[in-house]
């Protein structure tokens, strides 16, 4: 179930599809083996109202946010977060060579019992797959 949410400044979309990187990121996460392909949620927000640094209309940021059912290993989350990390660092390389940017991810757990979920993504899946 996790959910990789991208928030970012509206500059940005002058430089990087934002479409782009959030694919790029859903593959990454499949990548890591961490994942569940049918829980996997990756969405963008942009913010058009942000103060960044020295107030230079021209400073980027890029926040990226995964959290994830609580229960897996630190060694593969830490994997994993290095991973996607490299992913949006080599998506956005044209970005970070001509720009002033900033790009920062976390990842954290859910709790559990504190988030009921309901999915039938899966059953869709198996369906497609039993064609």
């Amino acid at each position: 179930m996790p959910h990789i949410r991208v928030e970012y400044s509206a500059n940005l979309e002058a430089y990087a599809d934002m479409a782009g990187l959030c694919e790029a990121l859903r593959v990454a996460g499949m990548e890591t083996g961490v994942f569940p392909l049918a829980g996997l949620r990756v969405r963008a927000a942009r913010c058009d109202a942000y103060a960044i640094a020295d107030g230079d209309p021209a400073n980027i940021f890029v926040d990226i946010s995964i959290r994830l059912r609580g229960g897996r290993p630190q060694e593969a989350k830490e994997a994993a977060t290095a991973h996607v990390f490299a992913a949006a660092r080599s998506f956005l390389a044209p970005v970070i060579e001509s720009q002033p940017i900033m790009l920062s991810l976390e990842m954290r757990d859910i709790d559990p019992a504190l988030s009921p979920k309901l999915n039938t993504v899966r059953d869709h899946l198996a369906a497609k797959e039993a064609k």
